[in-house]
């Protein structure tokens, strides 16, 4: 890829990404994608663990082309002193440096806070760990499931009567990544107009899904309410759930008051919808049981495209419950170029993911997927002023 050819509202910042696996990573990728030049540091041989992750075409994950890419690779062994100087010429250049170690992993290589920023004052740090830099669990391992449990959401999701589930993808790992995407552009713009420095971004798993939890906190502290499991509803905001219809099921969220009018007409309630007890929500979570009742009734003799379309009618927002094939087939994510298509090395045809949000000034794009491991280890060291000698050197010796 060309780094002439970036746009976007992010080209010319640089970054060094040394982060693995999903939270560190997932930054980086939300960077690149709206034109930053993304160096990714990876272990000599191996790469990022994330390349072996779940489905594999060859021997390269799926997710990994995804990932990594607008991403340059550049491999080199922090464990060595030549391979941390690597990471010192790119920090003493770069607006931002990503790093979701274990806290203490940084420091033990020469590469912490103290000692970047005296290289390049500007610097911004984004630091991603289980439970952030300091505190009682500073050291602790954790990953994206830790921080999911300890945060709440576990506790939260699923049946109330079985275990605690996964939402389904690492979503503690993802919002950590767009947390300190914030924290680091929020501290970017900081140097660039108000002429400071740069600083630590300091981001927990914990603390990131804890910060999505509305109400759970103030619910329990005031009125002593424990949120628990409620299965496909939305506790405390009726109607809204997922109601069985001949051919599956289907969601509605009829939960504004003007809303849930239109909904009990539609659906043949109009006793319902006229009932000033339920002009509100806080009256219609007394009645939930008797609402979700009405409303399944009525779903139940009908197929999903049926109820769609009469909800569409009559202004109630709707939405089919979709897998991964119903995305893929969706015209209107097709029409926002949310499903776009891309070759793999090899020419085989992948759907993936567009950019999101849309910029309609200054878009982001996709260049290209995730790279070979180490494809730019030479373009990018001949950047930083080493000559060809000592880059075959280093290969020699396993540093890069």
């Amino acid at each position: 890829m060309d780094r002439e050819e970036r746009r976007g509202p992010l080209a010319g910042i640089k970054v060094v990404e040394l982060g693995q696996l999903i939270a560190g990573p997932y930054a980086g990728r939300l960077l690149a994608e709206f034109g930053a030049d993304v160096v990714k540091i990876e272990p000599p041989g191996i790469g990022d663990p994330l390349r072996k992750w779940r489905v594999m075409h060859g021997d390269t994950s799926l997710w990994w082309y995804l990932q990594a890419r607008n991403k340059r690779s550049v491999t080199a062994d922090l464990r060595t002193p030549e391979g941390q100087e690597i990471v010192r010429r790119l920090a003493a250049e770069a607006d931002i440096l990503i790093e979701n170690f274990r806290p203490g992993a940084m420091e033990k290589w020469g590469l912490g806070w103290e000692a970047l920023s005296a290289l390049n004052p500007r610097l911004v740090m984004l630091r991603i760990s289980g439970y952030g830099q300091t505190g009682p669990y500073a050291e602790r391992p954790g990953f994206g499931v830790i921080g999911e449990a300890m945060g709440g959401i576990r506790y939260t999701t699923g049946s109330p009567d079985r275990a605690p589930s996964r939402a389904g993808i690492s979503i503690g790992d993802t919002l950590s990544s767009l947390y300190g995407v914030i924290g680091a552009l929020m501290s970017v713009i900081h140097v660039v107009r108000n002429g400071g420095k740069g600083q630590v971004v300091d981001v927990a798993l914990t603390e990131s899904v804890l910060s999505v939890m509305e109400s759970l906190i103030p619910e329990y502290g005031v009125a002593g309410t424990i949120r628990e499991r409620s299965g496909g509803a939305l506790p405390g905001i009726v109607p809204t759930d997922a109601y069985p219809c001949a051919d599956g099921y289907v969601l509605i969220a009829g939960n504004g008051d003007s809303i849930f009018k239109r909904l009990m007409v539609r659906v043949g309630r109009p006793d319902l919808a006229e009932d000033p007890r339920l002009a509100r929500n806080d009256g219609r979570v007394a009645q939930v049981a008797a609402i979700d009742a009405a409303i399944a009734d009525w779903t139940r003799g009908r197929s999903i495209a049926e109820v769609i379309e009469a909800m569409t009618e009559a202004s109630v927002p709707v939405g089919r419950i979709y897998n991964a094939a119903d995305i893929v087939a969706d015209p209107h994510y097709r029409a926002r170029d949310m499903i776009v298509e891309a070759s793999l090395p090899d020419g085989t045809a992948m759907p993936v993911p567009g950019i999101s949000p849309k910029l309609s000034a200054t878009p982001g794009a996709m260049h290209a997927l995730g790279p070979a491991l180490g494809a730019h280890t030479d373009e990018v060291l001949v950047e930083l002023g080493y000559r060809a000698d000592e880059i075959a050197r280093m290969r020699r010796e396993g540093i890069v």
